[in-house]
């Protein structure tokens, strides 16, 4: 072997040496973070999807798990149990979680207006909510009831039956039940999909009805945040990149969510995903700005309107619930 190439073969198994000790080196670096989305695989979670395939987490030094969401995956229990170090959920729901005695904060909101809605056919004879007294009313059942049943006590509604929901609009097409909960970007355009027109049907949007409560936010333990807290922002920050590309690679983003939806056994409908993706972005955008943080205003409107309708039993501070955002 020729002194030249000794030193050229020297100088490559040093390069590749150095490499993989850079390799191992950054990838030790990366911290683990479980993430559970509170509902089953769909456009509504498209950005964290996103940010996890486009490399946004890893870029941040994360390495980020995305748990199957829905019924049966709790995730405030999954926080207390560690089984996830951050989960997404309704500020509603968050709040009395909170009052509850779960340590939870909020460390982004992601929707900023409401989506609910109660719908029902025109000739069930309901035009306004007190005509909903003695009918039977479908109520999502996991983590999606504190809005729906104030919006019921505020109205003086008392139901014939409230009859729980998990994942589908099959008793409302059956006529088994007279009134619907839905997600605008999901159940109501799932009701048009099945062959009802809009023309069709009376709906309550729950933001004309003085109960304009966003809903998706981030949540973690107030543990966690205090001794994570820039794996929190790296977090954040990482996501909002992935909604950002979502929104701009719509069917990229589409291919992304379908995956998820296939990997988790989700029966699918690739044009129901782009309106609801469309429509996420409807309602994660303020004033031109994705997903400003939650504000003290907000906040206590829906704290206050709880603790009025006796959904809570105590305020809490805005500084504590939100700790990320105290300065709003």
């Amino acid at each position: 072997m020729s002194g030249i190439f000794r030193l050229s073969y020297s100088k490559l198994m040093g390069t590749a040496l150095l490499q993989l000790i850079l390799f191992i080196t950054v990838d030790a670096q990366q911290t683990a973070v479980t993430f559970l989305p509170h509902w089953l695989p769909q456009a509504q979670f498209a950005g964290y999807y996103a940010a996890e395939k486009m490399g946004f987490y890893s870029a941040e030094g994360l390495d980020v798990k995305i748990l199957t969401g829905g019924p049966g995956a709790p995730v405030y229990d999954a926080l207390l149990s560690n089984e996830a170090q951050i989960v997404s959920g309704f500020l509603s729901g968050a709040v009395e979680a909170r009052d509850a005695g779960i340590p939870l904060v909020n460390v982004a909101q992601i929707t900023q207006r409401s989506a609910l809605a109660f719908v029902m056919r025109k000739g069930s004879g309901i035009e306004r909510p007190v005509d909903m007294n003695g009918k039977r009313i479908g109520i999502w059942r996991s983590g999606f009831q504190e809005l729906p049943r104030t919006f019921l006590k505020i109205h003086q509604v008392e139901p014939s039956r409230i009859v729980p929901i998990n994942a589908t609009i099959s008793l409302f097409l059956k006529g088994g039940i007279d009134v619907l909960t839905v997600m605008w970007y999901n159940e109501f355009h799932q009701l048009y999909a099945a062959g009802i027109d809009t023309s069709e049907l009376n709906v309550f949007f729950f933001a004309d009805y003085g109960l304009d409560v966003p809903e998706d936010g981030l949540y973690c333990t107030s543990q966690y945040l205090a001794q994570n807290k820039e794996v929190v922002n790296k977090f954040v920050r990482a996501t909002m990149k992935g909604w950002d590309w979502a929104f701009k690679n719509q069917e990229n983003a589409l291919d992304l969510v379908i995956e998820q939806m296939k990997q988790a056994h989700v029966p699918y409908n690739r044009a129901h995903q782009r309106w609801m993706l469309n429509r996420m972005k409807d309602l994660m955008y303020k004033n031109s700005v994705l997903c400003p943080p939650l504000t003290r205003e907000v906040y206590q409107f829906v704290n206050n309107l709880l603790f009025e309708q006796g959904q809570i039993k105590s305020l809490h501070p805005f500084s504590e619930f939100c700790p990320m955002s105290n300065s709003l």
